[in-house]
């Protein structure tokens, strides 16, 4: 079996998990998810104890690799309407500028114009200039209850500048390491 899938999902109180036909709702105090469940698979939860287990009906290998995949899924859920998810990005550029205006992020990030991402519904971003050892930065927060969506949108917003490898100027996840490769030398001739 599944190491994965067949750990039980404990939620905690405040939470309320329900179960209709292959349909797994969760609601907690930051809102509320919703999965469609694979017909293979099988979710029961037990309100005595705030816990539901995925079950798989047969050992085939499609099952198997879905098993665990919905549990992670359905575990990501409860986190996210508990605590949320949070992915910061940092700029690093200079005159590179990121803020927040009428529901879209706007990037200006060396290109000749700037760049414009919808801010998707359920997520909140902030753009913010931050002093590091380093120098300022600006700083992008995403937030939000769904870590796939604040994820992708994480990952769009990084897509647009990534970091280049001599300068290490682009937009970059915190704590994220940029592998600097020595530029051109140049050697005079006698």
């Amino acid at each position: 079996m599944s190491r994965i899938g067949r750990m039980p999902v404990s939620y905690p109180p405040g939470v309320t998990v329900v179960v209709k036909d292959q349909r797994v709702e969760v609601s907690g105090p930051k809102g509320e998810l919703s999965l469609e469940v694979n017909p293979v698979l099988a979710v029961s939860v037990d309100e005595g104890q705030r816990m539901l287990r995925v079950e798989r009906s047969r050992d085939l290998k499609f099952h198997r690799a879905i098993h665990g995949t919905t549990r992670s899924l359905i575990a990501n859920m409860v986190t996210g309407v508990t605590e949320g998810y949070q992915k910061v990005l940092e700029v690093h550029g200079v005159g590179y500028r990121a803020r927040v205006e009428d529901g879209e992020l706007v990037l200006q990030v060396g290109y000749s114009h700037p760049v414009n991402l919808p801010i998707p519904e359920g997520l909140e971003v902030t753009a913010e200039q931050v002093r590091l050892p380093g120098g300022m930065v600006q700083v992008i927060t995403v937030s939000g209850i769904d870590k796939q969506q604040v994820g992708e949108f994480a990952a769009e917003t990084r897509r647009v500048k990534t970091p280049e490898p001599y300068l290490g100027k682009g937009i970059r996840y915190r704590g994220e390491q940029i592998r600097r490769k020595a530029g051109k030398s140049f050697v005079t001739g006698t």
